[in-house]
């Protein structure tokens, strides 16, 4: 099955649903056009269809290889990711000041969704330098940013998030690495990292490590954190490469899945590092690599799942077996396509809503990434309220369901998708590890009840509230819309109940919160997709009413009503479930287990 770029859905979503034409008074959309986007994701698409998508699944066979600290990536993806710089990709979102093109975050998600969906692990090389960039232009010092931003813009030289230890996982105040002052505004850094992504490879002349390490003499826990840039190899004054600095890849990971990425080891040994910020900030500083890496990893769970669907369509329609229930289909072959079942057509359809309806989820938040950027303060709020409510969302629920798309299109395949012959095994392996890191989705989830929702007194589930009731009140009349708009109101209004059930019963006992937390997440992931479901009803059903002939809009319409009659009804168990609290989970005891 050869990948497809899904360039019609999304720019349907950038066009006729966000409308981004409106937004040219905007910061970072003065230049932008809708025309100017098509092309943009065009070309992108054919990029990841005829380079990466190629490669994905010998490198998922052959993997990294590594040999004395030096690691090598599969035959063709060094040449592939070379091609990929050479074509200015990996600077189509970045800051202009730093050599990036300064395309909105919006459009850089969607080409996003393709580099992801052609290969996951492949993807992650220029994902970790993004999210690494974004650290350092948020917090660095200004020497330091107009010192290594420039070639990280360029992917010229990659980048890294160092969080995890062997004895730390989620408890990053149990974090050993430690930091010493030279005196010169340099730190000596020692300790090991485990687990980093893309952490030593030989695409990129230099990497350029974000470390997590404790000052000498810092106090425990997370307050005594600081962060650290930590390059592979020491740039000189004159941007050109020194000595080799003292960090190296011990290892790498052998691993269920993303095999064609290097998952590292990586050893400090009294390597010179910079701090990021100021000292004894390093989460705060760090959330902005982490929070970049979560929309990402959203945005990959996703993409990985889009790709499995076709692939399992491909082979839906090719496989001949049985015969359809109301007569022959295909009288003159032995038997029929498994597309006559209706059993195969749920699993399709199931696959196909959730992936339109996140890719739109995926694009309506990006779009608040930009709009934070606003010079009306009001909308600048609101867009920063969104995206700290909606981040944790969007990674727990979109892996979820992208991992949930994978193992549906694997049972498509039937027996035949357990073997390596095809690719949907490599979709399932991958996309397992999207729902673990970046923080587990349950970590996801406790984030979302007990930070985000009473944050600023609520002020941003309050507004999101709003702007449903708002869409409803507008779109509520009847017509081919109509269910769409219900089945919203329905949703919210569960997604309300269990907000309020959340403050009456998580104050009381913090147990019934988290025992009610992943339910609630999938709760309000649930609210989130019907929304934009609505919202595509509303724009698909408007062209239908023109006079537009394209089938794309019936066909919308029609996997849009599958969300609507067979996924929505979900909420109504997960605001049951939720509402069971703590006690059916905590009344057992360990030693019962």
């Amino acid at each position: 099955m050869a990948y497809k770029a899904p360039v019609r859905d999304l720019m349907f979503i950038l066009n006729e649903v966000l409308e981004i034409d409106r937004y040219t008074n905007q910061n970072g959309f003065e230049d932008i056009s809708s025309d100017l986007v098509q092309q943009i994701l065009e070309e992108g698409g054919k990029f990841a269809e005829e380079v990466i998508a190629p490669i994905n699944n010998p490198g998922d066979k052959e993997g990294c290889h590594w040999n004395d600290g030096v690691v090598t990536g599969p035959k063709g993806w060094k040449e592939a990711y070379k091609a990929m710089v050479e074509a200015g990709w990996p600077a189509l979102s970045a800051d202009p000041a730093y050599g990036g093109q300064g395309m909105p975050a919006v459009v850089g998600m969607a080409f996003g969704q393709f580099t992801a969906g052609a290969s996951a692990a492949f993807s992650m090389y220029p994902g970790l330098t993004a999210g690494a960039h974004a650290g350092i232009h948020a917090n660095a010092s200004e020497e330091l940013k107009a010192k290594y931003l420039p070639k990280m813009t360029t992917g010229e030289w990659g980048g890294t998030m160092n969080l995890t230890e062997p004895q730390c996982g989620t408890d990053l105040g149990m974090v050993r690495t430690k930091a010493v002052p030279q005196g010169d505004g340099t730190y000596k850094i020692t300790g090991q990292k485990i687990w980093i992504s893309a952490g030593e490879h030989d695409f990129a002349d230099n990497i350029i490590h974000t470390v997590l390490a404790r000052v000498e003499g810092a106090p425990a826990g997370i307050k005594g954190l600081s962060l650290f840039l930590v390059p592979k190899i020491l740039v000189n004054d004159d941007g050109s490469l020194g000595e080799r600095n003292g960090v190296r890849c011990g290892g790498l990971e052998h691993k269920m899945g993303i095999h064609g990425n290097a998952t590292c080891v990586m050893d400090y040994d009294e390597a010179t590092g910079w701090l990021i910020g100021e000292e004894g900030r390093g989460m705060n500083n760090m959330f902005v690599v982490m929070n970049e890496a979560r929309l990402g990893t959203g945005l990959q769970g996703l993409a990985i799942g889009a790709a499995a669907y076709q692939g399992a369509v491909a082979f839906a329609k090719d496989r001949l077996q049985g015969r359809a229930l109301t007569g022959p289909q295909n009288p003159n072959g032995p038997a029929d396509s498994i597309m006559v079942h209706p059993d195969v057509r749920r699993m399709l359809l199931e696959a196909r809503a959730f992936v339109e309806g996140g890719q739109a989820f995926i694009l309506w938040t990006a779009l608040q990434a930009d709009l934070q950027e606003s010079a009306d303060e009001a909308t600048a709020q609101k867009a920063r309220d969104y995206m700290g409510l909606l981040t944790p969302v969007l990674k727990a629920y979109l892996t979820d369901k992208g991992f949930h798309v994978a193992s549906l299109s694997m049972q498509v395949h039937g027996g035949s998708g357990y073997t390596e012959e095809f690719t949907a095994s490599q979709y399932l392996r991958d996309a397992r590890i999207t729902m673990i890191y970046e923080g587990t989705n349950g970590i996801q989830a406790l984030d979302l009840v007990g930070r985000k929702l009473p944050s600023q007194g609520g002020r941003a589930i309050m507004s999101w509230f709003g702007d449903i009731d708002a869409f409803v009140a507008e779109n509520g009349a009847e017509g081919p819309v109509k269910p769409f708009v219900d089945g919203l109101a329905d949703a919210k209004a569960k997604l309300q109940d269990g907000t309020m059930w959340l403050m009456q019963n998580g104050l009381a006992n913090p147990d019934n919160a988290a025992a009610a937390s992943t339910d609630y997440l999938n709760l309000f992931g649930i609210t989130a997709l019907a929304f934009l479901w609505a919202q595509m009803a509303k724009a698909a059903q408007a062209k239908i009413d023109a006079g537009d002939a394209d089938p794309f809009y019936v066909t919308k319409l029609q996997t849009g009503r599958y969300f609507v009659e067979r996924i929505l009804p979900d909420a109504a168990a997960h605001l049951t479930k939720m509402k069971t609290g703590a006690d059916v989970l905590m009344a057992m005891p360990a030693e019962a287990f």
